[in-house]
């Protein structure tokens, strides 16, 4: 009952808020859709471990973990869980379920990629070599190949259907992502490179990618420290 009161009590301004860190993490491809449905939101950001707390103790956290985002008067935790509302509250998910289902099976691949690309910086010194060879390989040999096989036999501008999805959307954050590290990582794969113009143009997106978004930059060693201070200290 606790739960439910403080799930009713919602972000009284209406738009989304966003609870994490400043910083990307598992919240940056919610800040993607957001920003791709042409949707504001606002952010709570944690700068120290008692943050996290209290929103644990005020029963805010179903799991007792972030990200956490308020929005239609619900405090919704899971990354996935989060972006499978988005996505279908603003109409980023498919006209029928076999779309759907298409969306969800390249979107999980797409998390694959992007937990190694998101880890990187938080392994140690002796590790980073290693990690970094196995994920450029893992994207140019593994992932990349799929998605220029998927856009070749699809021969549309979007990953599924004659539409934006959330598949395109969060492809073009990884895509962004993996050339921080390569930035020629696509130099074989042609149709991403068109797939990446093409959706990059998109006019919430192309604003998003503008500087004085709500992107996140990076994450640099620096804000490894004080990640881990707020979730594992």
């Amino acid at each position: 009952m606790c739960i439910l009161g403080n799930q009713a009590r919602g972000n009284m301004s209406g738009k989304p808020k966003l609870h994490y860190f400043n910083g990307r993490g598992r919240m940056e491809p919610i800040r993607w859709l957001l920003a791709a449905a042409g949707v504001e939101f606002e952010e709570s950001y944690l700068e120290k471990r008692d943050d996290l707390t209290k929103l644990q103790q005020d029963g805010y956290l179903l799991f007792q973990q972030l990200p956490m985002v308020e929005i239609d008067g619900m405090k919704l935790v899971q990354t996935r869980a989060i972006a499978n509302y988005i996505a279908t509250k603003y109409n980023l998910y498919g006209k029928d379920l076999k779309e759907r289902a298409l969306i969800d099976m390249y979107v999980e691949g797409m998390f694959d990629l992007n937990e190694l690309l998101m880890y990187y910086v938080f392994q140690p010194a002796d590790k980073k070599e290693q990690h970094f060879t196995n994920m450029m390989d893992k994207a140019t040999n593994r992932y990349f190949p799929v998605f220029e096989k998927v856009l070749k036999e699809h021969g549309k501008d979007f990953l599924v259907g004659n539409q934006l999805s959330r598949a395109d959307v969060q492809l073009l954050e990884i895509i962004l992502m993996a050339e921080e590290f390569k930035p020629d990582i696509l130099a074989k794969f042609p149709l991403l490179q068109s797939f990446k113009a093409t959706i990059s143009n998109i006019p919430t997106i192309k604003k998003f990618l503008q500087p004085g978004s709500q992107r996140k930059p990076p994450t640099r060693e620096e804000d490894v420290s004080k990640v881990m201070k707020i979730f594992h200290s």
